[in-house]
């Protein structure tokens, strides 16, 4: 389970930063979250396949957020992509990415499934056997929403001293993996307890993007291994984040901390501070696993 940063700023594009767009790596699937300006040119310095990209999640519709997927979807059907694509995003974004694509003369050569969202409170949008995705409703100018990102672990680990020891075939290893006892000949009943381990805990990923300090989410995202919440501004500028409905690096730290979440990163600062430093100083005095986003950095979500 992998985070990749491809932008972690507020608003504008910069010489040496891109706004908000991350993509999540988790039990064989690639999520890009958001997509601002500059997604497609950090997906390649980043070397993810654009072919591996089916599920594209965006949290609401201010530029610095979606302003890249028109390009990104345009140069999937230049790659001659033949899988479907599905767009999971507010009421609206159906509208404006066809709008471009009948104005440009433009068409997609795979199906492009829209998944608009109107619902205040959060819902299932993406579910399989390995993982599931929901929301994560936040409170900012315009309907917002985070989204959570869950592993499915429902195998159980196989003690194999215990099943060679009983000579059992692999043919059963399945239904042992799934929780089953197993009857040898002779009759005796291994209870599954006998023969296997507890499964490694699923772990799990939140991504919090454009919100105010709010603490309804915080039974949403209660005990995830990493939680990205956005710090748009220092606790000196409180006044700022009130009035644009952003948060601060202390605020930030606030919700981890209520959450019990096991790490917080930090992300969508705003481009007046020259360095991001201040922002781990002030959450940690809070939170103390904090990490700071960063174009093109890799998250590692361990195993626990």
């Amino acid at each position: 389970m992998k985070l990749t940063v491809l932008g972690c700023y507020a608003a504008t594009p910069r010489t040496f930063s891109n706004p908000t767009a991350q993509v999540l790596e988790i039990k064989n699937h690639i999520f890009l979250i958001d997509c601002a300006e500059g997604t497609q040119v950090q997906l390649r310095k980043s070397k993810i396949k654009f072919s591996k990209i089916n599920h594209i999640f965006i949290s609401h519709l201010h530029g610095d957020h979606f302003y890249g997927l028109i390009g990104l979807i345009s140069t999937f059907m230049l790659l001659n992509r033949e899988n479907d694509l599905h767009v999971y995003g507010p009421k609206g974004i159906k509208e404006i990415i066809l709008l471009q694509l009948r104005a440009s003369g433009s068409y997609t050569g795979y199906n492009l499934y829209f998944h608009e969202l109107e619902s205040t409170t959060s819902e299932i949008l993406y579910e399989d056997e390995k993982v599931r995705v929901s929301t994560i409703p936040l409170h900012h100018r315009v309907y917002t929403n985070g989204f959570l990102f869950q592993e499915k672990n429902k195998e159980r680990k196989l003690n194999i001293p215990a099943i060679t020891d009983l000579e059992i075939e692999p043919v059963y290893f399945r239904k042992i993996q799934y929780g089953g006892d197993i009857t040898l000949e002779d009759g005796r009943v291994i209870p599954n307890a006998d023969l296997t381990f507890d499964p490694a805990v699923a772990r799990s990923y939140a991504y919090c993007s454009d919100t105010c300090y709010d603490e309804r989410i915080v039974p949403l995202i209660h005990g995830v291994d990493l939680l990205y919440h956005e710090s748009t501004f220092l606790e000196n500028e409180s006044h700022l984040a009130e009035r644009t409905l952003h948060a601060t690096a202390k605020q930030a730290a606030s919700i981890g901390k209520q959450a019990e979440v096991h790490q917080l990163l930090l992300g969508h600062f705003s481009t007046r501070y020259g360095s991001t430093e201040p922002f781990k100083t002030e959450a940690e005095s809070i939170f103390p696993q904090v990490w700071l986003a960063e174009d093109g950095k890799e998250f590692e979500i361990p195993q626990r």
